[in-house]
């Protein structure tokens, strides 16, 4: 039977023949393609963060994403420093992490961003001293109070936007 489809093969006219090597060489790099991302998202391990540091600082851990990446952090088994401007919010999240998973260290940072950067950096800096921090989530941010279009904002809305979202952002970078 393979000797058959080979006597086929050479039969056929060249430019047939080139156009079936394209084609299996288009299928071949398809499935390679498909295979390749069913195994990176579906079959590959998860990266051990811990290899990184044994601590994880999140900044906005208090509400919505930022509370979700303290818990996923927790979960992988790393150790935390909350940074977030309400210590009464910070102590009710640090709370329920500790009681879902007791063997997690916790500290808390209270620094306000749209406040004094500089001496919010520091505190976060003499938190972390001695500390091995490897995985940083800068999860703090400001938005506009409702939907406008960016010439409509105003100079201190502008201003405070831009000191907590780039320039808190970058010295929390810059500091771990």
């Amino acid at each position: 039977m393979d000797l058959r489809f080979i006597d086929q093969l050479k039969d056929q006219p060249f430019w047939l023949l080139l156009l079936f090597t394209l084609g299996s060489l288009s299928l071949l790099k398809f499935l390679s393609a498909t295979l390749k991302c069913v195994y990176v998202s579906f079959l590959r391990p998860a990266k051990n963060l811990k290899k990184y540091g044994s601590w994880a600082l999140v900044t906005g851990p208090t509400d919505g994403i930022g509370k979700g990446f303290a818990f996923q952090m927790a979960r992988k088994g790393l150790n935390l420093v909350l940074v977030g401007r309400n210590p009464d919010k910070l102590k009710d999240v640090s709370g329920s992490i500790q009681s879902t998973y007791s063997n997690v260290q916790i500290k808390n940072v209270v620094v306000d961003f749209s406040g004094d950067i500089d001496e919010g950096v520091q505190k976060i800096k003499e938190t972390i001293e001695g500390l091995d921090v490897g995985v940083l989530i800068n999860n703090v941010g400001v938005s506009y109070p409702y939907a406008r279009f960016f010439h409509e904002v105003d100079e201190g809305l502008l201003k405070n936007l831009i000191k907590v979202n780039v320039e808190g952002t970058t010295k929390v970078t810059q500091a771990v």
